[in-house]
This record gives C-alpha cells, sequence and structure tokens, in this order.
C-alpha cells in the first residue's frame, strides 16, 4: 500500500540528494520521509473517520444519554470507547472530565473516559496500523479500551466521590438539571465541509509533534547502537515491564510524538509489549495532567488514580508480551 512512499523516500534521500544507503544520515533521513509521509496520510483519512462518528454522537448527547440510562455496567465501555475516538492527550482531556462531572455521571465511568481518552485515539491508531500492522493496532485499541473500563469500573467501586475538590463538590451541590440536547438535523453532505475542516485542523495541530517525533525517532533509528535499547529493556525479563513504565511517568508527549519512538524501541531489540506499556505511560500518567487534576481532585485521588493506572498499564504490558 505504501510502497511508492518508500520508492520517493528513496529516490529523493539517495539520488536527489546523493547521500548514501548504507551511512547513517541516509538511513535516519530515508526513516524520516517515509515514516511522516506515511503517517500523515494515515492519520487524515482515520482523523476524518472518526470525524463522522463524533458528528452524529457528540459529547453533550453521550452526557445525556448516559445521565437518563440504565445501563447495567456498560456505561463505563461506552465512555471508554468515546474515550478512545476523542483526539486529546491527557491534559486536554482534563476539561472533559471537568465537564462529565459537571454534567452529573458518576465519578466511575468519568473515570473511565479520563483513562482510556490519550491512550487510544485515532492519531495512535493511525501510527500503528503504519508502523506495527493490524494485529499489533487492534491488540493496543482493545486493551487500551477494556484499560479504561476496568479502571473506570474498579474506581467507581472505591466510592471517591469524597475526595474531590472543594470546588468540584460545590457545583455538584448547586447543579442544575441539563436541558435537553437538540441534535441539528443536517445531512451528511452539509455536515462533510465541517468534518473535513475539523480533520484537517486536527492534523495541522498535531503535526508538528509527528514530525519532532519521527525525527527523533530517525535520528535514533540511523545513530543508535542496535543494542543500546535491547540491553536495558530488551530480554523479557519481568522487571523491564514495571521499569519501562517507571521510567516513562515523569515525562510527557502525546501519541503523535512517543509513537514513532516506540517504532525504534521495536527495531533495536525492545519486545513490543514493553515499548507499548512505556507509550501508554508517557501519554496517560504526566505531571502536567496532574496539575490540571488538582482542580478537581484532591492530592490523594491523583494518587489512587495513577497508581492504579500504572498498576493496569503494567499488566498490559506482560499481556502484549505474550499476544504480540
Amino acid at each position: 500500500m505504501f510502497d511508492w512512499i518508500q520508492h520517493f523516500a528513496d529516490w529523493l534521500i539517495y539520488s536527489v540528494f546523493g547521500i548514501g544507503a548504507e551511512t547513517h544520515l541516509g538511513t535516519a533521513l530515508n526513516f524520516f520521509v517515509y515514516d511522516t509521509l506515511k503517517i500523515l496520510i494515515l492519520l487524515f483519512l482515520i482523523v476524518f473517520l472518526m470525524g463522522i462518528v463524533n458528528a452524529y454522537f457528540p459529547i453533550e448527547k453521550l452526557k445525556n444519554y448516559l445521565n437518563k440510562k440504565k445501563l447495567y455496567g456498560l456505561e463505563y465501555l461506552f465512555a471508554s470507547i468515546f474515550g478512545a475516538i476523542t483526539p486529546f492527550c491527557s491534559c486536554s482531556s482534563v476539561p472533559l472530565f471537568i465537564g462529565f462531572v459537571q454534567g452529573g455521571i458518576p465519578l466511575g465511568v468519568t473515570f473511565a473516559f479520563l483513562i482510556t481518552s490519550p491512550l487510544v485515539n485515532e492519531v495512535a491508531i493511525a501510527m500503528f496500523i503504519g508502523m506495527f500492522g493490524i494485529k499489533a493496532t487492534l491488540i493496543y485499541a482493545i486493551s487500551g479500551i477494556l484499560l479504561g473500563t476496568i479502571g473506570g469500573w474498579l474506581l467507581g467501586r472505591f466510592n471517591l466521590e469524597h475526595l474531590l475538590s472543594d470546588w468540584v463538590k460545590k457545583i455538584l451541590e448547586n447543579k442544575m438539571q441539563q436541558g435537553e440536547y437538540e441534535e441539528e438535523n443536517l445531512t451528511f453532505r452539509q455536515r462533510l465541509p465541517e468534518i473535513t475542516r475539523g480533520a484537517w485542523a486536527i492534523v495541522k495541530g498535531v503535526v508538528i509533534y509527528v514530525i519532532i517525533g519521527i525525527a527523533i525517532g530517525a535520528a535514533m533509528h540511523g545513530y543508535v547502537p542496535e543494542n543500546f535499547f535491547g540491553e536495558y529493556l530488551g530480554g523479557g525479563q519481568w522487571w523491564t515491564v514495571p521499569l519501562a513504565v517507571i521510567f516513562a511517568v515523569p515525562m510527557y508527549a502525546n501519541a503523535a510524538g512517543i509513537v514513532p519512538v516506540v517504532q525504534v524501541f521495536v527495531a533495536k531489540g525492545v519486545p513490543l509489549g514493553t515499548a507499548i506499556a512505556f507509550m501508554m505511560a508517557t501519554v496517560g500518567l504526566s505531571i502536567p495532567e496532574a496539575t490540571l487534576l488538582k482542580k478537581v481532585m484532591t492530592i490523594k485521588l491523583i494518587a489512587i488514580y495513577f497508581g492504579v493506572v500504572t498498576l493496569f498499564i503494567i499488566l498490559s504490558g506482560f499481556l502484549f508480551n505474550i499476544l504480540l
């Protein structure tokens, strides 16, 4: 499917620029050109498709639906799936988390959205398809959704509402009855220009992260010795997964920036499950996110949330290494 991009990258770097294929620079630049074009094309197509989904199932409609229906636990799955199809990093998911709490959605259901939203989105899926294939992408996406579903359910069982901030408690005490959501009766053709503009806006918003991430990955691919990452995170030892997660927690990047780095980890000998656990911890557990969450949670609740998600990501890493 993408052979033409590889041929173009080979022609541009090796023929036009005259850089040898056997050199570190040639290898790095070829990787950069190929992956940048491939990922941006996939990214636009998948964001466009998800824009169609979001146009017919918007946030306000979801909030009202979850408030009015008895779903017998499926609300956690629905919130997690909604988190997966929204193109937000951990920090940009927090305002939506606040909106869910303000809308009266149960805290556990809101956590299901918050956990899944940065872990699985169309950006990561587009990049995963191009880099690791359909099987790895499906396992990554399904496990991320299940992680949010189970994590939200578990946190909901703890009855943690008393650990919300005083600001949120005051909002909940004074919460007004939500009005009915009035959906515009627009045809698909009428929605199409707005969906296209939205998809292009998302691509423009993350393109710099894609380029930076792929540039880092290209540099690592071309210059870092083959056994560098394999020496510390490879080999399949049980402790490499929690070690990768611990290393990732202090870092922060969105999926567009970290997935190319994960690709290089795998190319250098790190098991795919370990590399995915590193990525999930990087995008799902960040210091900026914790700072924003202080507006709606106490320190104790943030610690519980981060602890549960960290544990689940580690378990997911072990599972990935078994399945992939």
